[in-house]
Parts: C-alpha cells; structure tokens; sequence
C-alpha cells in the first residue's frame, strides 16, 4: 500500500474511533442533581437590583438603574426537592430609568406572562430565570426605532448564581438570551441572541428578620 493511501487509511480509522468515543461519552448518564431547601417556607420575597442591569444586543446596549420583582418561597413540602432544584414564581420583573448606548434613541423596557426563578443546591448554588415566550420586549425611539423581543419563540432559560447572605444575592454574568430584533437603520436586526447581566438582592418581606437561603 502506498504511503498516501495507508495515511488515508490511518486518518479514517481514527476519524472512526474519534466517533465512538464521542458517542459512547454523550451516551454517558448526567449525575443527578442533589438535594435542594429554600427557606423560610412560604414567605415572601423582593428582589431588588443592585447596580445596573444590561443587556447588550449586537451593538446596541440597554441599561436600566430600575428593576424589582417579587415572589413567593413554596410552602412545605414544595421548598424541599431531594433530587433537583426548588422553583418559586416570580412576577414580571419592571425595569425603568433605561438608557441605551446608541445617541439619540430611549429605550422602554415592558415585560409580561408567568415567569420563575429556580434554585439548585451546590457549588455554586445556581439560579435560572425563566422567561415566558415574548415575555420581555425593548423598544427604541428616536435616530434608530427597534424591537427586541427575548424569548421569541420558545420559554427561555437564563442562568446565573445565588449567593446566601443578609440580604442574599441572585447574579446574571453574561447570561445569554436568545431575541429576534426587528426596526431599520442602526437596529441590530442580524443579533440572535444578547447577554444579560444584573446583580439583585433578595430580602424575605414577610419577616424582614429573617433572610432568604438555599441549603440541601
């Protein structure tokens, strides 16, 4: 054989087994998740943003300096999940004193539908925030009028982490969120996605004594 074809034959052969590696490894079960306690049960909650929060499509970047939401710890049983993490519903969180980094143009922050927050035990403790279908919408007006709508299509899930502390604190870094954006001149109309980061202290409202905290 000659040496062109055995090299061919070589690369073929590892090609192969580089295949069945690979399929033998996402073939592989996922460790399941450990024990999950949100407490106090069944109190309130208030998450307030600390900071900033922003969220960057293409070249166009929003920021808001306003944005609270509420929700509710699950009652006993439902703040324990001995495999998994515990989900609160949360209102739509409101965002307002919003500024966009384009000259000229106001952004308006509007959200709407059914949206919840989860809490997986672990290290680090991780946090998603599910966002409904369409369930947050900016609009730009003045030198560019655009529409950037997350969640286009389908319920998205965006993570971040929980940090226990008085207040406790939930963290978006560069969280990615998929948008359709639609709008003329200076709208970012080809971005897909964007990324979202904000910093929001959690205090317990129904005894503000206590504090909001996630355990096994």
């Amino acid at each position: 054989m000659s040496r062109k074809r055995t090299a061919l034959a070589l690369g073929m052969a590892a090609a192969a087994a580089l295949t069945v590696a690979s399929a033998t490894a996402t073939a592989a079960p996922l460790p399941l998740a450990g024990s999950t306690t949100v407490t106090p049960a069944g109190h309130a909650f208030k998450a307030t943003l600390s900071g900033k929060a922003t969220l960057k499509a293409g070249s166009v970047t929003v920021t808001c300096t306003v944005s609270v939401a509420t929700g509710t710890v699950p009652a006993a049983p439902g703040n324990n999940n001995p495999a998994g993490a515990v989900t609160s519903p949360i209102t739509a969180p409101t965002y307002s004193s919003c500024s966009a980094s384009l000259p000229g143009v106001t952004p308006t922050v509007t959200t709407s539908g059914a949206w919840t927050v989860s809490m997986q035990n672990g290290s680090p403790i991780t946090a998603t925030l599910k966002v409904p279908v369409g369930g947050l919408v900016v609009t730009t007006s003045g030198l560019a009028n655009c529409t950037v709508t997350a969640a286009p299509s389908a319920p998205a899930n965006v993570g971040g982490t929980w940090t226990n502390g008085a207040p406790s604190s939930l963290t978006f870094t560069n969280a990615s969120v998929p948008v359709t954006v639609t709008g003329g001149f200076g709208c970012p109309t080809s971005a897909t996605s964007s990324t979202f980061n904000a910093v929001y202290k959690v205090t317990d409202t129904t005894n503000p004594a206590q504090q909001i905290t996630v355990g096994p």
